[in-house]
C-alpha cells in the first residue's frame, strides 16, 4: 500500500514537532493540583492518589501514575478501614478523606547528596542466581535506581518528573514523591501481623487493634504455597545474604550444592529478611518492586524493599504473624524459598 506524499509529510512533521509528545509527560504541578475525577481518572490524579495512599500507610506498591491491582487493593483496604465501603471504588468521599486526613504536599524537592551518587554500585545484575553468587555485592545499579526506591517510585516515573536531570550529580535538585521515613514517626506497638493470601496483602495492627499499615505482597506459589496458622517473628536481618538450597530445585538453577549470594538491595531477598519459622520461611524485600503482587515468589512473603524496611522497624522478636487462608482454601505447609 502506497501513501500519498502529503500524508507522509504530515506524519513526519507530527513526530518531529517540538513538544508533540510533551502533552503526554506528567509535570509536577499537574500532580500537585490534580482534582477528583469520577469517570476517567487522569494520570495526574492517579499519581496523587498513589502518593496519598502511601502517606496513609496503605501502600500502593510502586508509584508510577498508573492504576493497577495493587492500587485498587490499597483503596479497598483504606475504604474498609475508614467505613467508606468494601470495594475499590475511588469516589469523592474516599478522595476527600485521603486529602483531608493527610493534608500536605504530595511532591517535594530533594537535593541529591554525595552519598546518593558515590555508591558502591553494581553496574549489571545477572539474571542467573549462580552468576549472582560470583558478585561481591548486589548493590543498586546506579543513583537513579537508588533514588527511585528511596522515594517509592518507578525509575521511569522519576525520570518523567525530572526530564534531563543528572541523577549522578550531587547537588542536583529533583522533584520526588513526598514519602519516606518521615512518614513513620512515633510508630505504635504492634499487636500482630496478618498475611491475607486472598487479598495479597500484609496488614499490621497496633496494640489497640486498629489497622496501622497495609502492604501489597507476593505470597508463596502453587508449587510452594505459604504456610497457614500463627507464627512469631524470630529474627530481623538487615542487608541479608541469600543461601540457595538445591532441594528447592528452582527452574533454571543447575547447582547441586548450596551457594550463597552476597547482600544488597538487588539480592533475591532484597534489603530485609524477617524470619518467621524455623524452616527458613520469611518476609523479605525484592530486587523487582514493580512485580510485587503480579508474579509468584519462591514460597516466602515478598514486599517492596521500602515496605519491608518499614515493617522491620515496626516488628520485633516474638511479634505474632498470622497467615490467613482464602475462604474455603486448604491449609498447606511447604518448604521456604530461601534464607539468609
Amino acid at each position: 500500500m502506497r501513501h500519498h506524499p502529503s500524508v507522509i509529510l504530515f506524519i513526519v512533521a507530527l513526530f518531529a514537532a517540538p513538544g508533540a509528545l510533551a502533552a503526554e509527560r506528567l509535570k509536577p504541578k499537574d500532580i500537585e493540583t490534580a482534582q477528583f475525577m469520577a469517570d476517567s481518572p487522569s494520570r495526574a490524579m492517579t499519581a496523587k492518589l498513589q502518593i496519598l495512599l502511601d502517606q496513609a500507610r496503605f501502600s500502593p506498591g510502586v508509584i508510577d501514575g498508573h492504576m493497577g491491582e495493587n492500587v485498587e487493593l490499597a483503596i479497598a483496604a483504606y475504604r474498609a478501614a475508614h467505613g467508606l465501603g468494601e470495594d475499590s471504588k475511588v469516589d469523592e468521599a474516599t478522595w476527600n478523606s485521603l486529602s483531608e486526613n493527610y493534608n500536605g504536599p504530595v511532591l517535594k524537592e530533594y537535593k541529591i547528596t554525595k552519598d546518593d551518587v558515590d555508591g558502591p554500585f553494581t553496574k549489571k545484575i545477572p539474571a542467573s542466581l549462580e552468576e549472582q553468587a560470583k558478585l561481591k555485592r548486589l548493590s543498586y545499579t546506579g543513583p537513579r535506581e537508588l533514588l527511585a526506591e528511596k522515594f517509592h517510585m518507578d525509575e521511569d516515573f522519576l525520570e518523567e518528573l525530572n526530564p534531563g536531570a543528572r541523577f549522578d550529580k550531587a547537588g542536583t535538585t529533583i522533584t520526588v514523591a513526598a514519602v519516606g521515613e518521615e512518614n513513620l514517626r512515633d510508630p505504635p506497638k504492634v499487636s500482630r501481623v496478618e498475611i491475607d493470601k486472598a487479598r495479597k496483602q500484609l496488614r499490621v495492627y497496633a496494640e489497640d487493634q486498629t489497622l496501622f499499615a497495609v502492604y501489597p505482597a507476593t505470597i508463596g506459589s502453587e508449587s510452594r504455597p505459604a504456610p497457614s496458622g500463627e507464627f512469631k517473628v524470630e529474627e530481623v536481618v538487615k542487608h541479608p545474604n541469600y543461601t540457595y538450597n538445591p532441594d528447592y530445585e528452582f527452574k533454571g538453577v543447575e547447582a547441586k550444592k548450596p551457594f550463597t549470594i552476597a547482600p544488597g538491595p538487588n539480592n533475591p531477598v532484597g534489603s530485609i529478611w524477617i524470619q518467621v519459622a524455623e524452616d527458613g520461611y520469611g518476609i523479605h524485600g525484592t530486587p523487582e518492586p514493580s512485580k510485587i503482587g503480579k508474579t509468584f515468589s519462591h514460597g516466602c512473603v515478598r514486599l517492596t524493599n521500602w515496605d519491608a524496611e518499614e515493617l522491620a522497624r515496626l516488628v520485633k522478636k516474638g511479634t505474632p504473624v498470622i497467615f490467613l487462608d482464602p475462604p474455603g482454601g486448604e491449609p498447606a505447609r511447604s518448604a521456604a524459598g530461601g534464607r539468609p
